[in-house]
């Protein structure tokens, strides 16, 4: 039988007065463990595949964070960059990056869109039965190596944001250069290839939280009805997930397609590198229930856990996911207003959805194993 996979684990909590029982300081442990050096040859390009955050949304991975990854990257020789891709306008993301502290001050080395300032430069990379193929990010698929440090949290469609939809939605590119949403990151969440935007007027109530929510500027008022620019539309699905009366939908996968499309995009990203280069880091801090690409951070849902790493995608997600599920629900937060309790799954009881399906699916598609060791730092 395989041996289970070994998962670092650095704890929030900080019981002494001293640098080295600091997070910070945990985090520089954890990198030395990983070995950083027998993963990057000298003078190779590392991708630190991060989420610059959103106007009014801050619960990022800190930059000190950051900070620390790249300067580990550089003292085995590599040369790092810190990067997204386009969620937003690129120029306008990357001023939100420099609004939440990432810059290359701040972080220590380059700060970039991988897909490009417009979001077009990409490659096409075959995935498998439900997508049959994504467009990875040109900066990620060029990179020989590459660390994925996602903020872990809740999610509109997946129930959970980690390691794998960092990669699966983060890792492809935002656009294409024809302008066709199927080319580009919408192809994961929308139905099919005619997938459209549905209004029902009747119920409408022109609050235009979807207007305001939309981040190409798809939607309009016109003479007191929306109307949806189906070209400009990149299939996200946040108008659907803020309209309070389901005035506005998109024809988008079931539940079970989309989580084994995540897993499907996140392996096709990965397949762009050898073995062993690449490593993940899940930081389980602020883990509030929304996506970070959404125009707000409501309050976290359970106590910061701290950070998991490891090399096997599927093993940390699975300890990240445990320890948050197995967390307790925090008051004044959205788990308290869905009645969650203790012993209860937090993310999956709160958001109704549930991310262990995608890390399921990953599992299966053998991009790693779901057993694991926990080793604290």
């Amino acid at each position: 039988m395989e041996q289970k996979r070994v998962v670092y684990f650095a704890t929030a909590r900080a019981t002494r007065w001293d640098y080295q029982y600091s997070l910070v300081a945990r985090l520089e442990r954890m990198l030395e463990r990983l070995d950083l050096g027998s993963r990057i040859e000298k003078g190779e390009y590392v991708a630190i595949k991060t989420h610059f955050g959103s106007d009014g949304a801050h619960r990022i991975v800190r930059p000190v964070f950051l900070r620390k990854i790249a300067d580990a990257v550089k003292s085995v020789g590599g040369k790092p960059f810190v990067c997204d891709t386009v969620r937003i306008n690129g120029w306008d993301y990357l001023e939100v990056a420099n609004q939440n502290g990432i810059n290359p001050l701040s972080v220590g080395c380059p700060v970039i869109l991988a897909d490009g300032l417009f979001g077009h430069d990409s490659v096409e990379v075959p995935s498998g039965p439900i997508l049959g193929s994504v467009r990875i990010a040109s900066a990620i698929y060029d990179a020989p190596a590459m660390i994925v440090v996602s903020h872990c949290k809740g999610h509109i469609e997946a129930g959970y944001g980690g390691a794998i939809k960092n990669l699966a939605m983060g890792g492809v590119a935002g656009r294409h250069r024809s302008g066709d949403w199927r080319q580009a990151r919408g192809h994961l969440h929308a139905a099919g290839p005619e997938a459209s935007v549905l209004r029902y007027p009747e119920l409408c109530i022109l609050c235009l939280q979807c207007l305001h929510v939309c981040p190409v500027g798809a939607i309009a008022e016109v003479d007191g009805t929306l109307v949806v620019d189906e070209k400009k539309c990149w299939r996200c699905g946040r108008c659907e997930r803020v309209c309070p009366e389901n005035a506005i939908r998109l024809q988008k996968r079931g539940q079970d397609e989309f989580q084994a499309a995540l897993a499907e995009a996140a392996k096709a990203v990965l397949s762009t590198f050898q073995p062993g280069k690449v490593v993940f880091l899940n930081f389980a801090l602020e883990v509030q229930p929304e996506c970070d690409c959404m125009p707000m951070a409501d309050t976290p849902l359970v106590q910061d856990q701290g950070i998991f790493g490891g090399d096997d995608i599927v093993a940390v997600e699975q300890a990240t996911l445990d320890a948050i599920n197995g967390a307790l629900p925090l008051p004044q937060s959205a788990a308290a207003d869905r009645g969650v309790q203790p012993g209860q799954r937090v993310l999956a009881e709160t958001l109704g959805i549930d991310g262990q399906l995608h890390v399921d699916a990953a599992a299966a598609i053998g991009l790693g194993r779901k057993e694991y060791i926990v080793v604290e730092i």
